[in-house]
């Protein structure tokens, strides 16, 4: 059962990152819009049982929930930890799991798995240790020719700089590796 270890705020008002002390995951992100989405998943549900819970985001040590703007934060907070409290610790999971996670990429022509590497180098050293700090990710979609697709998770999927500010900093990196290349958020 983690327990958390800190609550921090996020550049989206209506989101809080939980860091806990023991992984709900090892390296699969769990992203999660709404209650149907989330059937299957028993943290994620018992979450999007509390009202005003909007989007939670979660992976590792760390899980981001959003709220519709309706909520005081500090009472919400107290009702979303016990369901986090109660959430079974992650088991090691087999590489089975990860390469399902990431199937959607993989039929890619080898010239674009390479193109697809070197932009995750970037994005992983560059990029996602800002969103992840924040309470959020991203999770590339597609890559088709010079487009690449991505979607925000956790509390980057409801803030305004991440369809403005944020994508034109992520295209102006990325136009460094491949200077044709269009980032779209999905």
């Amino acid at each position: 059962m983690p327990k958390i270890a800190d609550i921090e705020g996020t550049p989206n008002k209506n989101a809080l990152k939980f860091i806990l002390k023991e992984p709900l995951t090892w390296g699969i992100a769990r992203s999660y819009d709404n209650a149907e989405s989330a059937k299957d998943d028993p943290l994620a549900s018992a979450l999007f049982d509390i009202d005003h819970v909007t989007n939670v985001f979660y992976i590792d040590h760390w899980i981001t929930v959003t709220q519709d703007g309706n909520a005081n934060w500090q009472d919400l907070a107290r009702e979303i930890a016990d369901p986090i409290r109660a959430a079974p610790a992650a088991s090691a999971q087999s590489a089975e799991t990860v390469a399902a996670a990431n199937g959607a990429l993989a039929n890619l022509s080898p010239e674009d798995q390479l193109r697809l590497e070197k932009i995750n180098v970037l994005l992983n050293e560059e990029v996602r240790p800002y969103l992840q700090h924040d309470g959020g990710d991203l999770h590339i979609l597609a890559l088709e020719g010079n487009i690449l697709r991505i979607h925000y998770q956790g509390a980057c999927g409801t803030c305004p700089s991440s369809i403005s500010g944020t994508l034109r900093g992520i295209e102006n990196m990325l136009k460094t590796l491949e200077p044709d290349i269009q980032v779209v958020a999905v």
